[in-house]
């Protein structure tokens, strides 16, 4: 069975989300054995499931803290949780708590992968195309990269869409602010020509982030600040425009009848849109599954996380990237 760890204490919603979500994942899961972390008494839902171990853990990890706060706070549930997977040699841990916090302390304590400069958080991404996702990294485990770790993340992605999503040749791309060559930040522009040295296969140039969900890319790289900006930016219109077209037919009688007629197609957009599918981002380059839910999560969207940490456990995606890290090193 595939061991998971769950710190069900770090989200806005803590465990009235964490833990209905570790229920949804069980029916459809007997072959995983998950240990809960958090308030014993608040996983009382949990007790009869018989692979489901509960571990008490006292203390909340803060959404602002960083990986300091988390190794002093030592009977957090996110502490505890890491160190239970590394007590129990896990196949993936699963939070939807601090993300500074989170990421940093699962990368000092699980260490990188050989090879790896920077652990990037990648995160598959909607695209107009049903069913198809583009995969993004960095989306915010950085605030600054180098030319050469956009190259790496690059690498990371190609392994991620070729092993995850079953891409032989995956169209690479890079964010910026234009299509052509000579277009980006100082750190974009070197990154590009370094790519087009290594001649490496799939890369296509640059995209703009208004063409980035058309379905054409399959891996798109950026940097971790501008990556965390282009995700609450994607979030932020999706949620408008969502809330738009419901005001718009409930004016009057009249759109209301016209919403009738319509909303097969606006079924199909919003499940096409839904970005709460995805559960989460996966931090890519660490010695282990580490999966970071949504702050905001509810039941489903964490079940989604926990089912993201399942996937990327039975791809065997870790050492699916040393294997690929030591390929590009020869």
């Amino acid at each position: 069975m595939l061991k998971m760890v769950v710190d069900t204490m770090g989200s806005d919603n803590g465990t009235s989300a964490t833990v209905p979500g570790i229920i949804t994942f069980l029916k459809n899961h007997n072959d995983v054995e998950i240990y809960a972390v958090g308030k014993i008494e608040e996983l009382e839902a949990l007790k009869d499931y018989p692979n489901v171990t509960l571990i008490d853990a006292r203390q909340v990890v803060p959404m602002e803290a960083g990986a300091l706060d988390v190794m002093r706070a030592k009977d957090s549930s996110m502490l505890v949780a890491i160190n239970k997977f590394l007590e129990v040699g896990a196949d993936a841990i699963v939070s939807a708590g601090s993300t500074g916090g989170f990421l940093s302390s699962t990368t000092l304590k699980l260490k990188l992968i050989e090879g790896v400069e920077r652990a990037a958080l990648i995160s598959p991404f909607p695209t107009k195309i049903k069913g198809k996702k583009v995969t993004v990294l960095d989306i915010g485990a950085n605030n600054e990269n180098t030319p050469e770790q956009l190259v790496q993340f690059a690498k990371l992605g190609k392994i991620y869409a070729n092993k995850v999503f079953g891409i032989e040749k995956p169209n690479i791309y890079l964010l910026s602010n234009g299509a052509e060559d000579g277009k980006g930040s100082p750190t974009v522009k070197a990154a590009h020509k370094l790519l087009k040295q290594e001649n490496m296969e799939g890369f296509k140039g640059n995209i703009e982030a208004r063409y980035a969900l058309d379905g054409e890319a399959d891996v798109i790289v950026t940097g971790g600040f501008e990556g965390n900006i282009f995700l609450k930016g994607v979030e932020g219109v999706a949620s408008m425009m969502g809330k738009m077209i419901k005001s718009a037919f409930k004016r009057n009688i009249f759109s209301m009848i016209g919403y009738l007629f319509a909303n097969k197609g606006f079924k199909e957009i919003s499940e096409t849109m839904e970005y709460k599918s995805t559960g989460g981002a996966m931090l890519l380059g660490v010695n282990g599954v580490v999966v970071k839910g949504h702050g905001s999560s509810d039941a489903y969207s964490f079940s989604c996380a926990m089912n993201v940490a399942y996937k990327m456990a039975k791809a065997n995606i870790v050492e699916q990237i040393k294997e690929g890290i030591k390929e590009n090193a020869k």
